[in-house]
């Protein structure tokens, strides 16, 4: 399966396990920049890591240091391999792109259709500097 999505945040071409979330989440305290886990004892998908997945977001819970979080994993490597974004929150991305200026290497970030992320979910995704999602492996 091949789908083209919109570009928000160029960045590498991301591959790994697709992690579809199935609620929104809050980078700030919600995710752990040190381990790249899930922390929100609340959240649905509790303890499973981001880092190397190509994360699926069907949505964001909003908060200044969200970017300031993304840019932290992105630095101690634990970034997701790519983001895949149902409606785009600046405050997140900004994150992406303070960390492309810092000359760190960062993972793409895309906007795809919420409908469209069930395809991916538990499979080999590779997101490309393009857009273009498909399965892989």
């Amino acid at each position: 399966m091949n789908t083209r999505a919109e570009i928000l945040v160029p960045g590498r071409t991301g591959e790994g396990p697709g992690l579809i979330l199935s609620a929104p989440i809050s980078f700030w305290g919600g995710v752990d920049p040190k381990s790249g886990r899930i922390a929100d004892v609340r959240h649905p998908e509790c303890g499973q890591g981001i880092s190397g997945k190509v994360l699926f977001l069907p949505g964001t819970i909003g908060s200044s240091s969200a970017s300031a979080v993304l840019m932290e994993l992105v630095h101690a490597g634990h970034a997701p391999a790519a983001l895949v974004l149902h409606e785009p929150d600046a405050i997140l991305l900004l994150g992406l792109i303070v960390a492309r200026e810092m000359g760190w290497e960062t993972p793409v970030a895309v906007k795809l259709g919420r409908e469209a992320f069930a395809a991916f979910n538990g499979k080999q995704v590779r997101v490309g500097v393009d857009g273009d999602i498909r399965i892989s492996g």
